[in-house]
């Protein structure tokens, strides 16, 4: 692969296009400095144009490798790679699902205990296969789950907890895993946000019975889109291949075939005896699978995740220091304890009693070429789609409301630096100094 990797580098075509596709300088007042980005480099181009000379396409050698590297950096059984972080909660989700849990699956009006203060996909498969979001409010300025109210929101239709480490903060692990073990309940960390984050010592998507992670260009590390799904257990490996992979059976590799050597002898649901084990189905499944293009360029880029995730610590905390003499105007973020955060942003919440809008700063900011974000759908229960569905509330949501209308968060990407916080400071005292 490095072989062919250096051939193709020494291709004129190749490096002329290689250098128009790579990061372009940002150049803080006069370019926009975007919340989010990628950090691509030759190699990572390279090792796509080595998957597409294949002339496979579809997953092969690269989603392999892939999925091996990526379950040995966290320190996982196995990982599989799906299409994007939304199909990698979905799939996590269903897998729990299958009736080959027995009485431990997951059914139609089961609840689920998870958060409004997030992104819409984390909740979507619940309520697509017909359970009920308990929804519980956050704590500021972690911005994650209210870690006292998740024993007191358990009942008996209570099976799963499923909920993401926001912004790259990991929840409290600790009170997730003893109510999860109490009442035998099954945990889906949301790591999308937060590759490379440990909660003591310990990475987090380690914890749960399943994790996801998403490699949308915004995100630690990219592939364009795709995400992943961790497993520890090899029963649910297979049951979430399975859902993967159209919900068939057969558990063949792409172009391979009878690997179990039972493939035309074994008999299943009312199908004749002999069926094509290739052509059965166990679930109802997806396809959910990504291209070998899409994994080549994130094994590519796994083998820097290590220093993204160093520059966006780096980036988070040169951006506090700077922020901290204005906390009089806002809350600014703190690490869960015992946590190292793999930040994905910098949130800030406008104190009460001041004459902030949040609504007008956001604008201002992007007006002065300043990229915000809100923190996703802010409050979802407020949110059209859900309009008509079926949840419930734990005791309030203050927090999260206090969210949706006085919080927005600063990128912290490793293509910023030092030359962007200074003027992104500037432009916000400037504007203080309108109030």
């Amino acid at each position: 692969m490095i072989e062919l990797v250096n051939d193709l580098s020494e291709n004129a075509y190749i490096k002329r296009r290689i250098a128009q596709s790579i990061n372009r300088n940002i150049i803080a007042g006069e370019n926009y400095i975007p919340v989010t980005g990628k950090v691509i480099d030759a190699q990572d181009l390279l090792f796509g144009v080595d998957a597409v000379l294949d002339g496979w396409l579809t997953t092969g050698r690269f989603a392999d490798e892939f999925e091996r590297e990526l379950a040995r950096y966290f320190g996982s059984r196995f990982s599989l790679l799906v299409n994007s972080g939304s199909s990698a909660n979905l799939l996590a989700f269903y897998a729990l699902t299958s009736p080959k849990l027995g009485a431990d699956a997951i059914m139609p009006g089961d609840e689920i205990i998870t958060v409004a203060a997030g992104f819409p996909t984390t909740i979507n498969p619940m309520i697509q296969f017909g359970c009920v979001p308990v929804l519980l409010d956050v704590e500021i300025p972690t911005y994650n789950i209210k870690a006292e109210d998740i024993e007191a929101a358990v009942t008996t239709k209570t099976k799963a907890i499923m909920v993401a480490h926001t912004l790259g903060n990991p929840f409290n692990l600790d009170e997730v895993m003893r109510v999860a073990k109490k009442y035998d309940l099954w945990v889906i960390e949301d790591d999308c946000d937060s590759l490379g984050a440990t909660y003591k010592d310990k990475k987090t998507g380690t914890y749960g019975d399943l994790a996801t992670l998403s490699f949308y260009p915004a995100h630690h590390i990219t592939m364009g889109e795709g995400g992943a799904v961790l497993i520890n257990n090899a029963k649910l490996k297979k049951i979430a291949e399975s859902f993967r992979d159209w919900g068939r059976d057969c558990w063949c590799a792409p172009g391979k075939d009878n690997t179990c050597g039972e493939r035309f002898c074994q008999q299943f649901g009312d199908l004749p005896e002999g069926y094509d084990h290739k052509y059965t189905y166990s679930h109802i499944g997806f396809n959910l699978k990504s291209t070998d293009i899409q994994a080549a360029i994130g094994l590519s880029q796994l083998k820097k995740a290590d220093s993204f995730i160093a520059k966006r610590r780096a980036n988070h905390k040169m951006l506090y220091e700077m922020l901290k003499p204005l906390e009089e105007y806002f809350i600014l973020p703190e690490a869960t304890e015992h946590s190292n955060p793999s930040w994905f942003g910098f949130m800030l919440t406008i104190r009460d009693g001041n004459k902030i809008n949040r609504n007008k700063i956001v604008e201002y900011l992007e007006q002065n070429k300043i990229g915000t974000r809100l923190l996703f759908g802010g409050n979802l229960t407020k949110q059209p789609a859900y309009k008509n569905t079926n949840y419930r509330i734990f005791n309030n949501l203050d927090n999260t409301d206090k969210i949706m209308n006085d919080s927005f968060w600063l990128g912290v990407w490793p293509g910023l630096g030092e030359e962007h916080y200074g003027y992104i400071f500037d432009m916000i005292k400037k504007y203080l100094q309108t109030l």
